[in-house]
Formats: structure tokens, C-alpha cells, sequence
């Protein structure tokens, strides 16, 4: 029997695309809708301005959209995936988990807090097991897990993959598509012919949110990693994947090969949505491309290329889908991990 699952803030980019990843999940049925005041009462091809490169299933088409109140929720919904603006799931999503729903959540607000995990399911799915300690902290019935970054997600499993040679420092800069700030983040006339140095707040979120990822959890509370991370991020009138510069310091010698086995190698999940193989290294020092490798593994895996020694130690470019591994597709697959985990 099929999870029942709704989704927070559905007529947005990533809600959009969560419809499209969900829609034919054989693990996941699509039971309620949410999204503003101004939507709600209407059918989901009324309230959406639908922009994902398919077209709206049938079914969600005719769903009823409904506020984004736990009262206007189903009870019987097992999970909830969460692409709300951070300002509004910083005030619903602790009154959903309070109901007791679960939720998987794309939003930016509380991926820091000490008991909410931030999870990659590929680097640090042990992560997950905090919820027990949020459950006693809080005394939710609920629970909420948080995915990262879109940014965060392209370099961090490159980094775990290279953890055992002792990570000191890392420099990355990002070359960030236009999806990433939503429909309406950035207008034709600042993007074309033209290069963003800026992200708001993008810089703190890649430094920080990377050492939770890579920090370690006892059973009570997670420390994180001790890794210097510095970050620079951009926007470029790329339409969808995020492309990454990465400089990184490690304890011991790591040569060209010898990252290059040790991404090659690292072991992705049995999870449905996690790629078969997880980072896809080039040899060609022109790749990755976001137009020529964002869909690798149906979107879900990362690729990294143009690896050389350089006076700073190792570099190397990284490249994922930001709306899928990056957002919706990073949500879908922590909720397979709740499931796995017997959370839901």
C-alpha cells in the first residue's frame, strides 16, 4: 500500500516538480495539495501556472487545493513534503509536526537547529535517527527532517567521498542556474548578458549547512565536521543545474587518481532515487556542462570533472540538478528514507 503523501506549497517551482517526481512513485500516492489563501478552493490547474517539462497528471490536475493549515489536511496523510518559502515554513511546519505529520522539507528555516537533521541519505543517513531525539525535545507526535542547500548538495558528497584523507580547508565557488530563485527570483533583464556576484545569505548557507553534513551523530547529539569551508556563490543565465569550482586541503597526499577512485567509488543507496552510481567523474577537463550533464542519473547524481593538483591542493569542478537533486528530488528521497527507517 502506497504512502500517502501531500505536498506544502505545491503550485511553486519545486512543488511542481515534487508533483512530477511523486506522480509516478509506486512508493508515494499524491492525496493533498496545499498552497496560499489565494489558491485554495481552487482545482490545481487553476491555481498553477505550470511550468515543469511534462504535463500535469491528470489526477493532480482535478485535486482540490487547500490552505496550508493543518485543520485543511487529511489526517490520514503519512508524510508531507515541504516547498514553502522559509519565512512561511518557519511558522507552519512546527504546527504540522505538532498534528503529527511528518514532514520532508526543501525550506531553508531550521536546517541548523541541533535536533532537526539536514540529510543527504548517500553521505550521512545515520543523520535521520535524530528525530528521536527532536520527538522527546519537542514532544511532536510529527517530525521534520530537512534536506540542504541546492548549492550544498552539489559538493558535499564530493567531499565525503574524499573525507578519508583528512579534509583541512575548502574553497568553492558556485555558478548557480536562475531556476534556483524560483520563477520569479531574478528578471530577464538583470540575468541575460550578464553574471550575478551575489546570492543572499547562499555563502552561509553552503559553509555551514556542509559541516553539519559531514558532522557525526552519537545517539544524543551531532557534532559537526571541523572543516574550514569559504564559499563565493553566483548567478548565471543558466536555466537549470549548478556548476561548482572547488579547491580543497587535505592531511594526507591525495594525487589526481587517487580522487578520482575514491568518487568513482563511493556508494550510492538502494533507495529508488538514489542513482546507481552517485558521482560520475569525467576525464575531459570541459566537464561537467549544466546543459549536457544535469540529467545524469535521472537527475540525481552529481558530476564532477576537470580534477588537477594546483598550488592550493586538489581542483575540480562539481555539477547537479538543482531543482532535482537540489530540491525536490533530494526531498523525495529523504522521505524514502523515512520510510526505510520506519518513521513513517
Amino acid at each position: 500500500m502506497a504512502v500517502r503523501a501531500g505536498i506544502l506549497g505545491a503550485t511553486g517551482a519545486v512543488g511542481q516538480r515534487l508533483i512530477q517526481l511523486l506522480e509516478p512513485h509506486p512508493e508515494f500516492e499524491i492525496t493533498a495539495l496545499t498552497a496560499s489563501d489565494a489558491s485554495a478552493g481552487k482545482t490545481y490547474k487553476q491555481a498553477a501556472k505550470w511550468r515543469v517539462d511534462s504535463p500535469i497528471p491528470d489526477d493532480v490536475a482535478e485535486m482540490t487545493v487547500s490552505a496550508t493549515d493543518p485543520d485543511a489536511v487529511p489526517d490520514d496523510v503519512d508524510l508531507l513534503f515541504s516547498s514553502l518559502p522559509s519565512s512561511v515554513g518557519e511558522a507552519v511546519e512546527p504546527t504540522f509536526c505538532e498534528a503529527g505529520y511528518v514532514v520532508s522539507s526543501n525550506s531553508s528555516n531550521s536546517r541548523m537547529a541541533d535536533d532537526v537533521p539536514l540529510v543527504i541519505p548517500e553521505v550521512n543517513a545515520e543523520h535521520i535517527d535524530l528525530l528521536e531525539v527532536q520527538r522527546d525535545e519537542r514532544g511532536w507526535d510529527g517530525a521534520l527532517v530537512k534536506n540542504p542547500n541546492c548549492s550544498t548538495i552539489t559538493f558535499v558528497p564530493t567531499l565525503a567521498a574524499l573525507a578519508e584523507f583528512g579534509l583541512e580547508s575548502v574553497h568553492v565557488a558556485t555558478l548557480q542556474a536562475v531556476s534556483g530563485a524560483g520563477y520569479d527570483g531574478v528578471t530577464s533583464m538583470e540575468i541575460i548578458d550578464n553574471a550575478v556576484p551575489h546570492i543572499g545569505s547562499e555563502e552561509e548557507k553552503l559553509e555551514t549547512e556542509s559541516r553539519k553534513l559531514l558532522g557525526t551523530f552519537d545517539g544524543a547529539s551531532l557534532s559537526h565536521d571541523d572543516v574550514e569551508v569559504a564559499a563565493s556563490c553566483n548567478r548565471i543565465p543558466t536555466i537549470d543545474g549548478h556548476l561548482e569550482n572547488v579547491w580543497i586541503e587535505t592531511e594526507s597526499e591525495l594525487t589526481v587518481e587517487d580522487a578520482k577512485a575514491a568518487m568513482r567509488d563511493y556508494p550510492s543507496l538502494s533507495l529508488r532515487s538514489s542513482p546507481d552510481q552517485l558521482i560520475h567523474v569525467f576525464d575531459e577537463p570541459d566537464r561537467p556542462q549544466p546543459r549536457m550533464d544535469r540529467t545524469l542519473g535521472d537527475g540525481m547524481a552529481i558530476a564532477a570533472g576537470g580534477l588537477r593538483e594546483s598550488t592550493f591542493g586538489l581542483q575540480y569542478n562539481c555539477l547537479a540538478h538543482n531543482t532535482i537533486r537540489g530540491a525536490a528530488g533530494a526531498s523525495v528521497l529523504n522521505g524514502e528514507l523515512l520510510l526505510e527507517n520506519g518513521y513513517l
